[in-house]
């Protein structure tokens, strides 16, 4: 088995976790490939001595590949998917952060876990994305122009509102007057959507989610569209730049552009585990049905 491991470092808390991820995949093996920073980082904290392999693009990442790890949280993974793209690789996250929707190894079950990975008893959660174009267009958008989780607008330099004109396949939606709109896939419901009041979709609904940012029209409520659905945006204010959010990565984009945000042509691939389900993990981090007076 030939696998690739990307994550970031958090100091004590993070050792143990990596330490023991090592440790299993060496005993059993593995082909470690690891991404040339993380390594160094490894190197430096004297966790690892060995030498291994490197990756530093998605160049360098092909079809011998199994796996994707990613050991850090959700922030980690869409940074990950930054290399696996449309290669197919099924990605694993291990959680070695916080909240984690997306990072399902725990780190209490993580030999568990790896072993039902190294037996290849898992099954793929295949995860929608979203890309955006603008015209003009924006060298910003021009290689990493997709986003698992979201792709948001949002004022920048003011505490100014800003205006959000949106149309749905052509058709005019409404005119948000809001700090920003945010265009969210399935996997990203569980994100910054769900902070601002949106819903929550399980990864196999072929829908998105549009949720306005602390709108002012207060009538303006989060809309569920197909995922087939082409979405246009024209955002205006005071300022005359706004700001364009992919995930994690953020361009500066003049007001008057026109941005068209679509479903992409390939899938992340996520790794499920049997125990470690969806669900499972709803209940577990939202602690639906916990009840403090038990």
């Amino acid at each position: 088995m030939k696998i690739a491991i990307f994550g970031q470092y958090y100091q004590n808390d993070t050792r143990p976790i990596i330490r023991d991820i090592f440790v299993f995949l060496n005993k059993n093996e593995v082909e470690l490939v690891i991404e040339k920073e993380f390594l160094a980082i490894l190197y430096h904290h004297e966790i690892l001595k060995k030498e291994y392999k490197t990756f530093t693009s998605y160049a360098d990442l092909d079809q011998s590949f199994d796996l994707f790890i990613s050991i850090g949280g959700d922030g980690t993974i869409l940074r990950a998917i930054t290399f696996v793209r449309n290669s197919g690789i099924p990605v694993l996250g291990i959680n070695a952060g916080r909240l984690g929707f997306l990072a399902k190894v725990q780190k209490e079950n993580i030999e568990l876990f790896l072993q039902s990975i190294i037996h290849k008893k898992f099954t793929v959660s295949k995860r929608t994305l979203l890309s955006i174009e603008s015209k003009p267009k924006n060298n910003a958008f021009k290689e990493i122009n997709f986003a698992l989780n979201e792709i948001t607008v949002s004022r920048k330099d003011t505490t100014s509102m800003i205006t959000v004109e949106t149309y749905l396949n052509e058709e005019y939606l409404t005119s948000y007057w809001a700090d920003g709109l945010i265009i969210s896939t399935p996997t990203g419901s569980t994100g910054y959507s769900l902070s601002c009041g949106g819903p929550v979709l399980t990864p196999d609904v072929k829908s998105l989610v549009i949720t306005p940012i602390a709108p002012h029209n207060l009538s303006a409520r989060p809309l569920v569209i197909p995922d087939k659905t082409e979405i246009k945006l024209k955002v205006s204010g005071r300022e005359p730049q706004y700001l364009v959010s992919l995930d994690s990565r953020i361009a500066t984009v003049d007001n008057e552009t026109t941005l068209i945000i679509k479903k992409t042509s390939f899938k992340i691939n996520m790794v499920e585990i049997q125990d470690e389900t969806f669900l499972k993990t709803l209940r577990n981090k939202l602690l639906w049905g916990e009840d403090k007076r038990n």
